[in-house]
């Protein structure tokens, strides 16, 4: 089994992503962040998931705003 040091998402499941995102910044921020319908119309963790997982562009940028929100250290946030 190969380490990832340089990879801030190695070991972080989706779920992780999606549910420590919510909390910290709640569905009305993320669904202006990341415009996607499973964040702006009757949000929820499954219904994200599910959607997030069919669609690489969604979880891309659902990947780089939880970079950039937990790992940037003193690094300008991107995403404002």
């Amino acid at each position: 089994m190969s380490t990832q040091p340089n990879n801030p998402l190695h070991g972080i499941k989706l779920e992780q992503i999606v549910t420590e995102l919510e909390a910290h910044y709640g569905w009305e921020y993320l669904g202006q962040k990341i415009r996607i319908r499973c964040f702006q119309d009757n949000p929820s963790i499954t219904s994200s998931l599910k959607f997030l997982r069919r669609t690489p562009w969604a979880r891309t940028k659902v990947e780089e705003l939880f970079v950039a929100t937990f790992h940037s250290g003193d690094k300008p946030n991107p995403w404002g």
